[in-house]
């Protein structure tokens, strides 16, 4: 299970993140969300991310109204193009795209992301594989994070829209 929470950037965060957690390195992530017409996938998702590697995810109903805690499936594949061919012969179709620039680092259990997602500006990330919401929802305080979003960057763009 993947707890998450997602609060908007405020000024002086990137950089109290960057002098008590490890950059691991920055990213250009684009997210091909898929549809089927026999499945609603309304509170779950099927999402293809090619960033510096090509990943397969499944994303289950969320389980709380605080964060964005699911279960997450995802496996790393070796062909992009070979994968899209293979989802759109079983009848799945693109029906969103989200393109971020992702800045990744970590401490401790957690893995902190500072994204810059266009069409909708700057947001940071934590999540924590196996973990708890208290601890996470602590940490964020920590950072002077409070209100986080729990919708996602797909759902924000399509009400932004």
């Amino acid at each position: 299970m993947e707890v998450e929470v997602k609060f908007r950037v405020y000024e002086g965060l990137k950089e109290k993140i960057e002098s008590i957690a490890k950059f691991v390195k920055e990213v250009r992530e684009e997210d091909y969300y898929l549809i089927h017409p026999c499945r609603d996938l309304r509170d779950e998702a099927l999402r293809i991310r090619r960033s510096d590697g090509v990943y397969l995810t499944y994303k289950g109903p969320r389980v709380d109204r605080e964060t964005k805690t699911r279960e997450e499936i995802e496996v790393e594949v070796s062909d992009f193009e070979g994968l899209m061919s293979i989802f759109k012969k079983l009848g799945f179709e693109v029906f969103a795209r989200v393109s971020k620039v992702r800045r990744i680092y970590r401490l401790r259990d957690f893995k902190i992301c500072i994204d810059k997602v266009d069409g909708l500006g700057e947001f940071v990330e934590i999540e924590v594989k196996d973990g708890e919401k208290d601890e996470v929802l602590r940490f964020a305080k920590s950072l002077g994070l409070v209100n986080s979003i729990t919708l996602s960057y797909l759902e924000m763009l399509r009400v932004s829209q």
